[in-house]
């Protein structure tokens, strides 16, 4: 006969009871009498910096590029420039020959003096009668036409002057003295770098959350110690209908001019930055769709675990966002966790807040404040 068919209905409900009371002591599961309370390491919840990170790919560009070239076809006579050299704006990077010009000026300056000089003799002769406005309005003309074939011969010898339209750094000289150039000859390259432009593209459901003004975090396999941080300052106007993405232009200083033209960077759009409650994830306990953590609450004097059930939010790397369940100034068990159960007393062996390794407090015999210290700031 079946085994379940000789249990008396009393042996069935003693069983049930035996198996209720193995599943309470299961959820609360209070330490054995005699055995210390599990040690933890324990988090104080706080508000840190967050934000929603976009990933994508960018090429940089120079602030200003230039290809530096004669307005005129002539000889080189002096170069003023070495590879590399920085410029400020204004200043002549090359001369070209300029002695037939350098004639035509002296001579239009000439012809412009004696022409003012006629036009203020006829004004004398006008004021005394002896002249009549007539003479001194033809007199106005040829000072006038004096004075722009001066201004002519004045702007083709400044086009034998070739200067820097801005303030950067050249680069290599294509040129040397003697040689003939013509406007589109390239006789070197003129870089402002002193700030880069990250150009990438997003897809187009972001365009409405990545505005001017959003900061971006940025790294280059070519500088891997070093993050790059920067602002949006432009959103193009329209979007790709093959991609169906939307080109994003953002500014990076380059003081130190780290950063070249040219470079691939991988970068982090810094979304709907905010104040948030954020933990490390060791703290976080899945259980089916839900999550929960164990909080630490004073009863009686004594440290207890109470279990919460929480709302996440974005993860940056060893942390998560608590959207709902946590308050600012409660404790969390962020190591620990196995040995603990509902309602059971804790010893707190450590606060950590960030200052030292892991390893470290895990090995700490120290018995800390649960109110010492703050939870590690996590990146943004």
């Amino acid at each position: 006969m079946h085994r379940q068919a000789l249990m008396s209905p009393i042996s069935r409900f003693g069983a049930v009871l035996a198996a209720g009371i193995i599943g309470a002591v299961a959820q609360n599961a209070v330490a054995a009498p005699g055995m210390p309370p599990p040690a933890v390491i324990v988090e104080n919840v706080a508000l840190y910096p967050i934000a929603d990170r976009l990933e994508a790919l960018g090429t940089l560009l120079a602030n200003e590029t230039v290809q530096i070239t004669a307005n005129v076809s002539d000889t080189i006579s002096r170069i003023h420039f070495e590879d590399g050299q920085t410029v400020e704006a204004g200043d002549v990077l090359v001369e070209l020959t300029d002695a037939e010009e350098s004639a035509l000026l002296v001579e239009a300056e000439t012809l412009a003096e004696e022409a003012k000089r006629q036009f203020e003799r006829f004004e004398g002769l006008v004021a005394r009668g002896s002249a009549s406005e007539s003479q001194l309005d033809e007199q106005r003309r040829e000072w006038r036409a004096a004075e722009a074939r001066l201004d002519a011969v004045r702007s083709r010898l400044r086009d034998r002057l070739v200067m820097a339209p801005f303030s950067g750094r050249v680069g290599l000289r294509r040129v040397s003295p003697g040689a003939l150039v013509s406007p589109g000859d390239t006789i070197t390259t003129l870089v402002d770098d002193s700030r880069m432009k990250l150009d990438f593209s997003v897809p187009a459901i972001y365009f409405t959350s990545v505005r001017p003004g959003t900061r971006i975090e940025a790294t280059t396999p070519v500088l891997p110690d070093q993050a790059f941080t920067g602002t949006v300052s432009s959103v193009d106007s329209t979007i790709d209908p093959a991609t169906r993405a939307i080109t994003v232009r953002a500014v990076i200083p380059n003081t130190d001019h780290d950063l070249v033209a040219g470079m691939l960077m991988t970068l982090a759009v810094l979304r709907n930055e905010r104040e948030a409650i954020v933990i490390a994830e060791e703290a976080v306990i899945p259980q089916g769709e839900s999550k929960y953590v164990f909080v630490v609450t004073d009863i009686n004097g004594e440290p207890r675990a109470e279990r919460r059930d929480v709302e996440l939010g974005a993860r940056v790397p060893g942390r998560v966002e608590v959207l709902s369940g946590l308050a600012v100034g409660e404790q969390i068990i962020t190591h620990g966790t196995l040995k603990v159960r509902p309602g059971m007393t804790v010893r707190i062996k450590a606060v950590d807040d960030g200052t030292r390794p892991i390893e470290e407090l895990i090995r700490s015999d120290e018995s800390l404040s649960r109110t010492d210290g703050n939870a590690p700031a996590p990146a943004a």
